[in-house]
């Protein structure tokens, strides 16, 4: 029988420490603890939290007694460890050890690369949510898979994570269609084009965007400065049935919460496997309810893939996993070799996007460029278009005021339109010689545009002002760095007179 809070000779009295540990359940007990020394409890030690019939998985850190921080026959819970048992304050927890996990025999497995079968990889996903995993098993887990996933096991792991969260249905649609970028490329806020243009022919398209995970800004940082993205499942629904699309942010309807949790890890342990990263987008495509998904995938020098042969393995495994799943998918290969737009940053970026929709004579031609062919493969890969016509059907509805049109009810449906902030602090950077623009470096321009502190600060980011193949002489702006605090600007000027090669020239 489980032990109750109840049972005096384990229980505490629980306390909100208001640390935020993200998705990582977390208590704090004193060194001088009756169940500690009972128990054999030490730092990092994985303990069972229950409180009435809710339950939890938890990492301990052990206070100081003499620090006083925490009052004797207490124990500190972070903010996801309160929310997760539904605490009140004055509450009484109990402590205890967690049973044995053991689909981490399969991890071990893994790790003398013997491969996985469905129900193995189900059991690690449901373990992995359930919080009986610890960051290090899951780092485990990471690493043991990281380009050691054959085709059948990325099947499964993305199937097991759609199952254990929720799944939009929209049964009125026989074609759903759907988006994803790679990444790697700044500025490349192709996304609420392209819906407003394909939901405009008549396509549903319920597009749910991530924040950045690496990047200035992901596309519902970028589209929540114009408008609501927090959307509930069911005002996700009733936007879709109204308008044929959303744009919303995909992080509160758990569409697929163990890659969010996975994702974590891998981002403090900055890999980024291929296995890992069809199972992350295809779960989410397949679990918004999709049939149908154009990838696209940017190639450059500085871009996250970097090679043409990278590019074509990475296509074959999308298009082999996402048979075995029953979805169509459509990877494309593109040039990353430099930034798209001229912002990079949310507010910035969401400049260019109004510019593109709006059919203004000022918006950036690259965007848009990019845009059309984009939504154009959409409408052929549909077969709302004939093979080689999709992109002039995305030209017309763009040029015509029919997807300025679209996105302008989407984003009231969604809530109306923000107005756009806009930074305090400026600073430009001038050319230092005349010369044709060479190149330009995709990671230190995102990484200039996060140290000026983007995405968080929404109107933070870098004005790109110069393409490769401009002239340009002595003393012409090439960046404007923005910032909203006087500390966040300068420090982004510091890596910014440290990092070379940002932006290179030849003679012309």
């Amino acid at each position: 029988m489980p032990k109750h809070a109840s049972d005096n000779h384990n229980s505490l009295k629980a306390v909100r420490i208001g640390i935020d540990t993200y998705q990582e359940s977390v208590v704090y007990m004193r060194d001088d603890c009756h169940i500690c020394r009972a128990e054999g409890f030490g730092v990092q030690t994985r303990v069972r939290v229950q409180a009435g019939a809710q339950s939890i998985l938890a990492r301990l850190n052990v206070v100081e007694s003499l620090a006083d921080l925490l009052p004797a026959g207490h124990i500190g819970l972070s903010k996801i460890a309160w929310d997760r048992l539904g605490l009140e304050e004055g509450g009484s927890v109990s402590i205890s050890h967690p049973a044995w996990v053991n689909s981490l025999s399969y991890v071990r497995s893994k790790i003398f690369e013997h491969p996985l079968n469905q129900r193995q990889l189900q059991a690690i996903v449901n373990d992995v949510l359930a919080g009986r995993y610890t960051d290090v098993h899951i780092a485990s887990f990471l690493t043991a898979c990281a380009n050691h996933l054959d085709i059948d096991e990325i099947a499964y792991l993305t199937q097991a994570m759609v199952d254990v969260g929720t799944r939009l249905e929209w049964p009125e649609a026989d074609i759903v269609v759907d988006k994803h970028c790679i990444g790697g490329l700044p500025g490349n806020r192709t996304t609420p084009i392209v819906v407003s243009i394909v939901a405009a022919a008549g396509l549903t398209i319920p597009k749910t965007s991530s924040r950045s995970i690496t990047s200035p800004a992901g596309t519902a940082d970028t589209m929540e400065v114009i408008t609501p993205v927090d959307l509930d499942l069911e005002s996700i629904r009733r936007v879709v049935r109204e308008q044929g699309a959303c744009l919303a942010w995909g992080g509160n309807v758990s569409l697929s919460p163990v890659d969010e949790i996975l994702i974590r890890v891998e981002k403090a342990m900055d890999i980024d496997s291929q296995g890992q990263l069809v199972a992350s987008v295809l779960s989410k495509k397949i679990a918004a309810g999709s049939t149908h998904v154009l990838i696209d995938i940017p190639v450059g020098r500085t871009a996250k893939v970097r090679s043409k042969s990278a590019a074509q393995a990475l296509q074959r495994v999308f298009e082999q996993v996402g048979g075995r799943l029953g979805l169509v998918v459509k990877p494309v290969i593109t040039d990353g070799s430099q930034p798209i737009g001229r912002g990079i940053g949310p507010a910035f970026e969401a400049e260019d996007v109004l510019a593109v929709l709006g059919n203004l004579d000022d918006a950036p031609d690259d965007l848009r460029a990019r845009a059309l062919f984009l939504a154009g493969q959409i409408l052929e890969m549909a077969k709302v278009e004939a093979p080689g016509s999709g992109e002039n059907r995305a030209r017309e509805l763009l040029s015509s005021g029919a997807a300025w049109h679209k996105f302008k009810a989407i984003c009231a449906a969604q809530g109306g339109f923000r107005e756009l902030p806009v930074p305090s602090y400026r600073y430009s950077v001038l050319a230092d010689r005349d010369g044709v623009v060479k190149a330009i470096d995709n990671r230190k321009l995102a990484r200039l545009a996060k140290l000026a502190g983007a995405p968080n600060a929404r109107a933070a980011g870098v004005r790109l002002l110069v393409k490769v193949g401009d002239k340009v002489v002595r003393g012409d702006p090439l960046i404007e760095l923005c910032a909203e605090t006087s500390g966040e600007l300068k420090y982004a000027q510091t890596y910014l007179e440290q990092a070379s090669g940002m932006i290179q020239f030849r003679r012309s």
